[in-house]
């Protein structure tokens, strides 16, 4: 059995005095058009002990801003390491996440071993992102990584665990484990709570269940269509930019290092939270369409001429949507989808229509009633694709057999919900 891509990690947290608001923050990608918010978390942390200090936050990319962090991320980084991040776990730390409508997101936070990811199209690692990667994200984040001593994560990975084998067990002993953490998340971050997990049989059992996600016959028994291919054991959930980030600065920095060196370097892992995309606490809402510049039956035309040209006439197949403008709505069921998922056939139409029919434009828009009233908006020419619910599984199916998703095809709860930096690790 191969190595396992997720594994037991050094993990430095602050002394207990150091509260979680405001030491705690969120991911640097929420909220780029807020700047208000990131003013209000700044004012929160002045003078405390806080994440957001060793970050930069995607909002202050291109201002002044950049230039003066960047000069004192380095310096604080190695204050922290030396006088605030007094605290360490050899292995991994349970979580409870409440969320904004009280569930509880449980997680583990460990290493995954870049050597197991990669971003590149066709190809087929343990550790695989949910959707493209934008490779022109990377360079502003790779100027906080390269060099950087400390990372601290807010990557959320999934696993397809309908058995709940992995992280659910862990929490049913969380009474026998160390309390980390214990507090409110800054701005309305919600209640997060931490334990350690060192116990040997406990690792055991979490390297048990890994060991089983990525067993090759129940890998191809789950989806045939993919037999005889290298088991996907985790999906990049949220983050994958930073993941991708993470890799890139690796394979930048192996070059210069002997093979010896490379297995037990710290940069060759990352810091991420692994969920199980089964629970009931991991929302995955799918992203609507509004196409401007059209009505809904125009756009029925369209798409019925396109999926006659995918391929020879069937029946219609599983893959079905709804159009919809002021004057109601239209249902298209597919007869030659392209892609495994709804969402993939209408990325593929559109990327054919929208380039030969310039007075059209589209954007990606969260909760239906939202793309509706874009598209009903009065003296405006528009028509709302409404997509289907994405069930969980669809997300592994889409990634497995059809390489990576489309662009905005899901989101994974409100921004607030996003992971807060919190745990943090050595990576030099």
């Amino acid at each position: 059995m191969s190595a396992p891509c997720f594994v037991p990690a050094d993990i430095l947290l602050p002394a207990t005095s150091v509260a979680l608001d405001p030491w705690a923050c969120i991911a640097v990608d929420q909220f780029t058009s807020q700047p208000e918010y990131w003013e209000r978390a700044e004012a929160l942390a002045a003078g405390k002990p806080s994440t957001l200090h060793v970050v930069l936050p995607e909002a202050y990319l291109g201002t002044p801003q950049e230039a003066e962090r960047m000069q004192t991320i380095r310096r604080t980084m190695q204050e922290y390491r030396k006088t605030v991040l007094t605290r360490s776990v050899h292995g991994f730390v349970y979580v409870e996440r409440t969320q904004m409508d009280g569930t509880i997101r449980q997680g583990l936070v460990g290493a995954v071993d870049l050597e197991a990811y990669d971003y590149n199209p066709g190809s087929k690692p343990a550790i695989r992102p949910s959707e493209k990667t934008v490779v022109e994200r990377i360079p502003p984040r790779l100027k906080v990584r390269r060099g950087a001593i400390l990372e601290t994560p807010h990557v959320m990975m999934l696993a397809d665990d309908e058995k709940k084998t992995l992280i659910e067990p862990i929490g049913d002993h969380k009474d026998a484990l160390l309390l980390l953490y214990d507090g409110e998340l800054m701005l309305g971050g919600g209640h997060l709570r931490g334990w350690a997990v060192e116990d040997p049989a406990l690792i055991a059992q979490i390297n048990a269940a890994l060991g089983d996600l990525a067993d090759e016959k129940k890998f191809a028994a789950r989806w045939p269509r993919a037999a005889g291919e290298p088991p996907m054991v985790l999906a990049v959930g949220d983050g994958n930019h930073s993941l991708a980030t993470a890799k890139a600065y690796w394979e930048e920095l192996k070059k210069g290092l002997t093979p010896e060196q490379q297995k037990d370097h710290p940069a060759r892992w990352c810091l991420a939270e692994v969920c199980n995309v089964h629970s009931p606490a991991i929302e995955i809402e799918p992203i609507h369409r509004v196409v401007f510049g059209v009505t809904a039956h125009e756009l029925y035309k369209a798409i019925d001429e396109w999926d006659k040209t995918q391929g020879e006439e069937t029946a219609p197949s599983q893959q079905r949507f709804a159009l919809a403008d002021e004057s109601g709505e239209l249902l298209v069921a597919l007869q030659n989808p392209p892609a495994p998922l709804t969402v993939g056939s209408v990325e593929a139409f559109l990327n054919d229509y929208l380039p030969a029919h310039p007075e059209a434009s589209v954007d990606y828009i969260h909760g239906s009633s939202t793309a509706m009233a874009l598209a009903t908006r009065p003296g405006q020419k528009a028509a709302a694709i409404l997509l289907p619910d994405l069930a969980k599984a669809d997300l592994f199916k889409g990634v497995v057999l059809g390489g990576v998703l489309p662009r905005k095809t899901f989101s994974m709860g409100h921004a607030e919900e996003k992971r807060y930096y919190n745990e943090c690790r050595a990576i030099d």
